[in-house]
């Protein structure tokens, strides 16, 4: 398998690109230093391409000026905000965590033909991507396009829904986004929705805060599963966790989560969950936010790449190594000033190796695992 640039090619199991391109205006195909992501600095860091997460804000919270800083994802607590807050025209951020923090005080659900209309418009901006790339990225639909990419040396870009507020009760929508490209689902983002209840972002906290799937939710989990569509288990509390269990026949998977044991957020996934997604053959990618990484649960960006590493060290030997990858929120969240963006890639890769991972097992870390649990779920 070719390596972009001379790198060791990566590929990431979730970024929010998509809305920072929108909050920002900024080009995808030249190198900035606003965001985290544009293809410059992948080529930099060997970022293969990723999950690009379609998400869908409350009413009210719609961006309407470009963040400042440009990771304005985040709250002030250390915790993952609501995209579009956290900027000049948004609500104060105390109040914005208190929002997604407490699960009996949610916003509650947005309207389906809200929900469809934003995610409409979302999707759109990821085919105008492909449409401007002239060859250098394409949207892909199969482990075999995926492959494809990564030896040719095209970026690949999955359409990834992070939260089913855009899918009908009837799934007729299901259907037509699946056409259209979609190939991972997150039933929920850290909020309530028709389908299942979010993880709130609480810390201290367990991820078992509230009740699991609604009898429609189990009905959405044996709809993807006919069409095989990947089911994302990051964001959804853990009773909804142990429902999808139940009924998938699908490895269990968590795009961009990290290890209760390490940090107690409520994002985080116990060493039960854990087990269980080792016994699926499925994955865990180990996500990049400070607040998920740090055991104190602080935004703080002055935390070392060792604090990857453990989350690392920790999932490798709960799952196996054939079972962790990476799930950066890259576009999303607050960064290691260490890592800072794709092009500090090599940095992680580097800071592993000296925790004595070989470049075979990094291949499987930082790509193989990935195309193995989408080749299981998606099909050759």
């Amino acid at each position: 398998m070719s390596e972009p640039s001379g790198r060791m090619p990566l590929f990431d199991g979730h970024n929010d690109t998509l809305l920072s391109l929108e909050a920002t205006g900024r080009s995808f195909w030249e190198r900035g230093d606003q965001g985290h992501i544009d293809l410059p600095r992948a080529r930099e860091g060997g970022l293969a391409g990723g999950f690009f997460a379609v998400f869908v804000r409350d009413p009210g919270m719609e961006l309407e000026a470009p963040p400042e800083p440009a990771d304005a994802k985040l709250d002030t607590a250390g915790e993952e905000a609501p995209e579009g807050e956290g900027q000049t025209a948004a609500p104060d951020p105390a109040s914005i965590s208190d929002r997604y923090r407490d699960p009996a005080n949610m916003p509650p659900p947005m309207s389906l033909e809200y929900a469809q209309r934003h995610a409409m418009a979302t999707v759109a901006s990821l085919f105008r991507l492909e449409a401007a790339s002239g060859g250098r990225a394409r949207i892909v639909r199969s482990a075999a396009e995926l492959r494809r990419c990564i030896d040719d040396g095209v970026f690949a870009m999955e359409l990834h829904f992070e939260g089913a507020e855009p899918i009908d009760p009837e799934f007729d929508a299901l259907e037509v986004f699946h056409q259209a490209g979609l190939r991972s689902l997150g039933l929920t983002w850290s909020r309530p929705n028709r389908f299942a209840h979010g993880a709130p972002f609480a810390f201290p906290s367990s991820p078992d805060v509230g009740p699991g799937l609604t009898e429609a939710g189990k009905a959405l989990v044996r709809e993807c599963n006919r069409l095989r569509i990947m089911l994302d288990l990051s964001h959804l509390n853990e009773q909804g966790f142990w429902d999808v269990a139940a009924l998938t026949d699908a490895p269990l998977v968590a795009t961009h989560s990290n290890a209760h044991a390490l940090v107690p957020s409520a994002r985080n996934l116990t060493d039960k969950q854990l087990d269980a997604i080792r016994d699926s053959d499925g994955m865990v990618g180990v996500n990049f936010h400070v607040g998920f990484l740090r055991p104190d649960g602080a935004r703080d960006a002055d935390t070392p790449l060792d604090v990857i590493a453990d989350h690392v060290d920790y999932l490798v030997e709960r799952l196996g190594p054939d079972r962790v990858g990476f799930g950066s929120d890259f576009d999303g969240a607050t960064m290691p000033a260490a890592l800072g963006d794709a092009a500090g890639l090599p940095h992680l890769l580097d800071t592993l190796r000296g925790r004595g991972y070989d470049d075979a097992t990094l291949g499987r870390i930082a790509c193989d695992n990935w195309l193995r649990v989408l080749e299981q779920t998606w099909g050759a």
